[in-house]
């Protein structure tokens, strides 16, 4: 089941990565690496590092043990389900009345001319954020009953509105393409809220909808796994946030490379470790609450040593060929000979740090599974404390490329202090028993 389920996660990350591609590819072709795309990067980062912080492992850590646990199980998704959407809801009406303002405090680099171009499509992009929790709470439940292709897949109807979006403005004032590709965003989180409706339909789920009294004790426990598992989980993704808005203070273009070498990093990140996370770890939560501890320490050491050859192959291969993949998936148009140099020196950069990334996240799940959340945010934080101080130290002399690199600095702090978590004597014998 495990093999099937990593399988299914994979291929339709895949699917989902090669749509991304495209998308990327015409992105870079119609609005190249210049002060348009990097305004429309900067107004989809911020929902889109909540998306993964959610969609990615927090929400999913937090509320599947949580779900397993609970007596009352509809009252309890209901509960939950209703709180948190209010909450972004009106979150995104905030952003959308002080959005000048927000889009100052994540470019800070940027001119005044420059925000009040950027202002109105973060405010629009941000309406991502509620449409793709509701995605992840299905996803959390299909999930627990090992169902992974609908979200798998799902993924690519979000690429697919933005191609259109692209496709559709392609002529327009660049400008004018940075609102498309906004209202595309919003599209493609619409048709993701839809096909998970219609398999939680088929799972028949839709219970989960019916809002009743329930009891705090369940819902409290809840909050202080998600707090602690969304800390936790966030060090990659604010590693990257952190980078685009120190980049804003560099020349023209920075974000841009920035934001095309770390899609191409993300691949193999998604692809391999987020697909096999998300496969194995109700795996684990399920182990870890029959108290079979042996066999979710078997479940863990097959999947790290598949992951650790896979990730392997893919960073050697990303560092000797970088320039040739990023010709080969971006320089056209737009985007030139300089700006492939530039992005391929920074997704070397990047892949350095693949494999403590990758393997951090497997091993985080023993945390989470023992409802340790708060103990991986104080390591997720420690991590995220020493990126901060490498991108200071490393973005004058190297400016972009210190920046990607001090991110897979802060990747090797991570894996370190996750691995003396989970016990070092645990890790040796796991692997050499």
């Amino acid at each position: 089941m495990l093999i099937k389920s990593i399988f299914t996660n994979s291929s339709g990350i895949l699917v989902s990565r090669i749509l991304g591609f495209l998308r990327d590819l015409l992105t870079a072709s119609i609005l190249g690496a210049n002060i348009y795309s990097d305004i429309f990067f900067v107004a989809f980062k911020l929902p889109n590092l909540c998306r993964r912080i959610f969609a990615e492992g927090a929400f999913t850590q937090a509320f599947i043990p949580s779900y397993a646990k609970s007596k009352y199980k509809i009252r309890f998704s209901s509960v939950i389900f209703l709180q948190l959407i209010a909450f972004l809801i009106v979150l995104s009406l905030f952003v959308t009345l002080f959005s000048s303002y927000i889009t100052k405090a994540i470019a800070l680099g940027f001119d005044e001319a420059t925000i009040e171009l950027a202002s109105p499509l973060v405010a629009i992009n941000f309406y991502y954020l509620p449409l793709i929790f509701i995605v992840t709470f299905m996803a959390a439940l299909l999930q627990y009953k090992h169902h992974f292709a609908t979200t798998a897949y799902a993924t690519s109807l979000l690429n697919l509105a933005l191609i259109a979006a692209l496709l559709i403005s392609k002529n327009m004032d660049k400008y004018e393409i940075t609102f498309y590709l906004s209202y595309g965003v919003l599209i493609g989180g619409i048709l993701q809220v839809i096909v998970h409706l219609i398999a939680i339909k088929k799972y028949n789920l839709c219970r989960i909808f019916t809002f009743k009294k329930h009891k705090k004790k369940e819902e409290n426990r809840f909050y202080k796994s998600f707090f602690g598992a969304t800390m936790g989980s966030s060090t990659a993704h604010i590693s990257a946030f952190l980078d685009t808005w120190l980049a804003s203070f560099l020349v023209s273009g920075s974000i841009s490379y920035l934001y095309y070498a770390n899609r191409v990093f993300q691949l193999p990140l998604a692809l391999f470790a987020i697909a096999t996370s998300i496969a194995l770890f109700p795996m684990i939560a399920r182990s870890i609450k029959n108290k079979d501890e042996e066999r979710a320490l078997y479940l863990m050491k097959k999947s790290s040593l598949i992951l650790l050859g896979l990730l392997g192959v893919a960073t050697l291969i990303g560092v000797v060929f970088n320039q040739f993949i990023i010709e080969l998936l971006f320089q056209r148009g737009a985007f030139t000979q300089m700006d492939t140099q530039n992005t391929a020196l920074i997704l070397s950069m990047y892949l350095i740090g693949l494999i403590p990334f990758g393997l951090a996240k497997i091993f985080s799940l023993w945390l989470y599974a023992h409802e340790k959340q708060f103990v991986a945010a104080k390591i997720s934080m420690k991590a995220l404390g020493a990126n901060i101080i490498f991108s200071l130290a490393l973005i004058i002399p190297y400016e972009a490329a210190g920046l990607a690199f001090a991110s897979t600095l802060s990747g090797f702090i991570l894996f370190y202090l996750t691995i003396k978590e989970f016990g070092f004597e645990n890790f040796k014998t796991m692997y050499f028993k």
